[in-house]
């Protein structure tokens, strides 16, 4: 009876406070800082320095999660709740964010995200596993929409510090200090729960793990596309600061985005989670297109509370299936490879972008993020239609 108890009695939001201070780090650093500081060492060539600094991050991200998810696994049978994955994920990436933001030349801002991406993704990958180590199959549908709900105000965090915060110290030690506070209040909450179940199997890569990391990851490559290219875009199309126009505009996704996440909490624990992802990814399409004919801060402001809804519905959908599909045996593992769904699409979204703006001569063109926003129509449509290939039964609560 006391372990039922203990099990029972998680706290949506003070196991994903950790969540908040990750999902700050890469609202300001993926969406203003890493173009702006492009566009300060580089700036007559700073999609390509973009470009550059981006691939590079995810591929690190990419193999430490990997590695991560097996030792955390390995060390879950040993009676581990992961906690020394979040501490040292925490540590180094507080480090290395202020690092990244106090970095005198290109070399070292690089040499910064690398280190900043080894250190989260050691915390990530083992953090996710959270969700299905402590919370039962009838509640995946409220903790999801809080962790979609967390992220994406994170992410609100994270652009307000990187827009308006003027100095670069202070940039890195507010977000340095929000990473280790959500990282504190987690692994206390954490340390008085007690998991569902102790991983005892392999990761099994079968067909439904095969069609939703495809999903997935095709509805990331046009997230990351839009992320990745709109500074650039509302820079050639807003007058004054770009920094602070495109935080503004994140902020306005984002605040939608925790909005979208709240109102799918309740549709993703009800109804088929497959048809509420593919309605957040029709939505954000219907939000790209709008950007496209966008000329006005107001059209542009629209276009982004749009685009905010329609992923926080799908963020809340996606973290619903994965923590109803992915092997419970192996949670960490398959929680680092479902997440190279989110990291490859980090590569790839540059690198498709890249090589049709180099086919059209267009790198340093002005209308190089309009057809980049054409491609991510493209991506995301692609991702939607894939989700009808999980299974219906398997995708709708108990």
């Amino acid at each position: 009876m006391n372990t039922r108890t203990r099990q029972n009695s998680h706290n949506p939001a003070l196991l994903g406070a950790f969540w908040f201070g990750i999902q700050m780090v890469w609202g300001a650093l993926l969406g203003i800082s890493l173009q702006s500081r492009s566009v300060e060492f580089y700036p007559h060539d700073a999609v390509r320095a973009y470009n550059e600094l981006a691939i590079s991050g995810a591929c690190v991200a990419a193999v430490t999660q990997i590695v991560a998810g097996i030792i955390s696994d390995r060390r879950r049978k040993n009676g581990s709740r992961r906690l020394e994955f979040y501490a040292c994920g925490a540590i180094v990436g507080a480090a290395a964010v202020i690092w990244f933001y106090l970095a005198p030349d290109f070399r070292q801002l690089a040499a910064a995200l690398l280190v900043l991406q080894l250190g989260l993704n050691i915390a990530i990958g083992p953090y996710q596993a959270a969700i299905p180590d402590f919370v039962e199959d009838a509640q995946l549908g409220g903790a999801s929409a809080w962790m979609a709900a967390l992220q994406s105000l994170g992410n609100v965090a994270g652009a307000l510090a990187a827009s308006f915060l003027k100095s670069a110290a202070a940039v890195g030690a507010a977000i340095a200090g929000a990473l280790l506070a959500g990282f504190a209040v987690t692994a206390a909450h954490v340390r008085n729960l007690e998991p569902l179940a102790k991983p005892a199997t392999p990761l099994r890569i079968t067909r439904v793990f095969t069609d939703l990391f495809i999903s997935r990851a095709l509805m990331y490559v046009g997230f990351y596309t839009l992320l990745g290219y709109l500074y650039f875009y509302v820079a050639r199309l807003m007058r004054g600061d770009p920094k602070a126009n495109v935080g503004e505009l994140l902020v306005t996704f984002l605040a939608s985005a925790a909005i979208g996440a709240a109102i799918a909490g309740r549709a993703a624990g009800r109804f088929d989670r497959r048809a509420v992802a593919a309605a957040g990814g029709g939505m954000f399409i219907c939000a790209l297109v709008a950007f496209l004919f966008s000329k006005t801060a107001v059209e542009l402001f629209g276009a982004a509370a749009l685009a905010g809804a329609a992923w926080g519905i799908f963020l809340t959908a996606d973290w619903a299936l994965g923590c109803a599909l992915l092997p419970r045996g192996s949670l960490a593992t398959a929680m680092g490879v479902w997440n190279l769904a989110l990291l490859i699409p980090q590569i790839l979204a540059p690198s498709i972008v890249g090589a049709v703006l180099s086919a059209l001569h267009a790198l340093q063109s002005p209308d190089a993020a309009r057809v980049a926003f054409i491609i991510a129509c493209g991506e995301v449509a692609a991702g939607v239609a894939w989700l009808k290939r999980l299974p219906g039964a398997a995708s709708k609560s108990a």
